[in-house]
């Protein structure tokens, strides 16, 4: 800006500088040309009036200096000239100020010479015998005069773009001087030229503006922010470059990185062959999909291409923890599984001994026997379908009653039932403790006590113990089932709340066990908002513990 402001002050100064000086000259060049025609008319009377008296003798003897006289005869031959020999001097007849002195009386013209350095002007009057009496004088043109002053305006020109330079870049520097230091985060608090007002006035108005959409992008962002940050999926937006514009906490944990990923090459801080393929998959068709398995866990990650007026200007990525689901679903497989393989075994074994007795293909003494095993395999059938759907209660929730109930006196009662279950295999039952009331459902109580005594009695050795103590203070409740039995490997600890899972199957038919015991313990006791203790070694015995509160 302050080069500019000095060229246009220096423009400005020269050019006012060479107009001033054309109009000058202008003026003063056609102020000497008035003057000198009028001198030469005056001239011309004074010397026609001698002519007229004197003739030829009188005009050679005149002595004017600068003028040249000529006397020319009506037909153009020169009878007199001052300078030159009329002899040999050509016709003037055709000349424009003689043929107007011979039309009108008087003439007049000027003759530039070839060189444009020198005018010559030219007055002519008739006389009273008829001959032409024509005066002139040379002078300088304009370019004469102009080349005459060529030196001085070289030197006004120089000292003129001198001070215009000195007095331009003194102005140029206040000017700039008084613009940098503007106050521009305070416009209307400057104290400047009149002229910068309006604009002062639309930048503070732009601030505000600016200032408005700033808070509002602001909120917008940290809405945005606040929204991802709390998302349980994790999410990356990419640029239309696959530069990193934003990670969430979730998709940084699965990417295994931080926010110093954000500005970064996506595929620099995720180099997975899955993600490259889904990102170009994502390019290519708009939307990607693929399954990653990360740090023991499942996810599943949707790519999708983000499009604005027919153009890609980025892909967004969503990645979904599908863990749960898929452990969901391989548990919903196996226990299709297991259910069609628990209710086939026992039908089979019912329909193959009745098709033997309705044929008679049975023996009389084997009879009572087959009926025996079918009711026998129809009361296994009957339990596990019971159980089965005791289950699939458990899994749909629903209004329970809930009420308040002792412990102790569900784990008497259970005991009880199975006193003559224990009896047979000569297993003492021990019940300790005092009476601890809790908040629950009676029923499922029950089964927790009761499943967990049968186990403990099922897989019992001859002479075992079974104790069951149930203890507590304000807030929970303890119940806990000790046994003298075969125990529990340590690698099949982890899993013997599954359904239908079982340590030792044929251990388990001779025992009549259905699997599914333990699986209902451990709903039973979540839905109490309990915990589950297990600690068991092989051929050592098995204390489960139930924690559970009170209210």
């Amino acid at each position: 800006m302050k080069k500019h402001i000095f060229r246009s002050i220096v423009i400005v100064a020269l050019s006012v500088l060479v107009l001033s000086f054309i109009v000058m000259l202008t003026v003063m060049y056609r102020s000497l040309v008035e003057e000198q025609r009028q001198q030469l008319g005056t001239k011309l009377a004074i010397v026609a009036h001698g002519a007229e008296e004197g003739g030829i003798e009188w005009l050679d003897s005149l002595d004017i200096k600068g003028y040249r006289i000529t006397l020319i005869a009506f037909d153009g031959v020169v009878l007199y000239d001052s300078i030159a020999d009329a002899a040999t001097m050509e016709n003037h007849l055709d000349r424009q100020e003689i043929v107007e002195a011979l039309q009108s009386g008087t003439g007049e013209s000027r003759r530039i010479s070839s060189t444009l350095t020198e005018k010559t002007f030219y007055q002519a009057t008739r006389l009273t015998d008829g001959n032409i009496l024509r005066i002139s004088i040379t002078s300088n043109s304009v370019l004469s005069i102009l080349l005459g002053m060529l030196m001085p305006v070289l030197l006004i020109l120089v000292a003129t773009i001198v001070i215009s330079s000195f007095l331009a870049n003194r102005i140029a520097k206040r000017t700039i001087g008084s613009l940098n230091t503007l106050d521009l985060e305070h416009p209307l608090n400057n104290n400047t030229y009149d002229e910068l007002s309006p604009l002062l006035l639309r930048i503070a108005h732009q601030q505000r503006q600016i200032e408005s959409q700033r808070s509002e992008l602001n909120k917008k962002r940290d809405e945005f922010s606040l929204i991802t940050q709390s998302m349980n999926e994790g999410l990356v937006l990419l640029n239309d470059k696959g530069v990193v514009v934003s990670i969430n906490p979730a998709a940084q944990q699965v990417f295994r990185t931080d926010s110093s990923g954000i500005g970064k090459d996506f595929l620099v801080v995720e180099r997975s062959s899955e993600i490259r393929g889904v990102m170009k998959t994502a390019a290519e068709s708009g939307h990607g999909q693929v399954k990653l398995r990360r740090l023991g866990r499942r996810y599943e990650i949707n790519a999708s291409r983000i499009d604005f007026n027919d153009e890609t200007v980025g892909t967004a990525i969503l990645v979904f923890d599908v863990t749960e689901k898929s452990l969901l679903e391989q548990q919903r497989r196996e226990f299709t599984a297991n259910v069609s393989h628990e209710l086939k075994t026992p039908l089979q074994s019912i329909m193959g001994r009745a098709e033997l007795i309705e044929n008679g293909l049975a023996k009389p003494e084997d009879i009572s026997r087959f009926v025996n095993c079918i009711r026998t395999e129809a009361s296994r059938l009957l339990v596990l379908i019971e159980d089965i759907i005791h289950l699939s209660q458990l899994d749909e929730g629903g209004e329970l009653p809930w009420e308040n109930v002792d412990l102790h006196q569900i784990a008497k009662e259970t005991l009880d039932v199975l006193q003559d279950a224990a009896g047979t295999k000569n297993i003492r039952l021990l019940l300790t403790g005092s009476p601890v009331t809790v908040t629950g459902v009676r029923g499922l109580l029950g089964e927790i006590v009761y499943n967990l005594c049968d186990n403990a009695i099922k897989y019992n050795t001859e002479d075992g113990l079974v104790e069951v103590s149930v203890s507590g203070d304000e807030d929970t409740a303890i119940l806990r089932v000790k046994d003298t039995g075969i125990g529990i490997p340590t690698e099949h600890q982890n899993r013997v709340f599954e359904r239908f899972y079982r340590v030792d199957k044929s251990h388990s038919k001779e025992t009549g066990g259905t699997g599914l015991g333990l699986s209902i313990v451990k709903h039973a006791t979540l839905l109490h908002n309990g915990k589950i203790d297990l600690r068991s070694k092989a051929g050592q015995g098995t204390v489960i513990t139930v924690t559970l509160p009170r209210h």
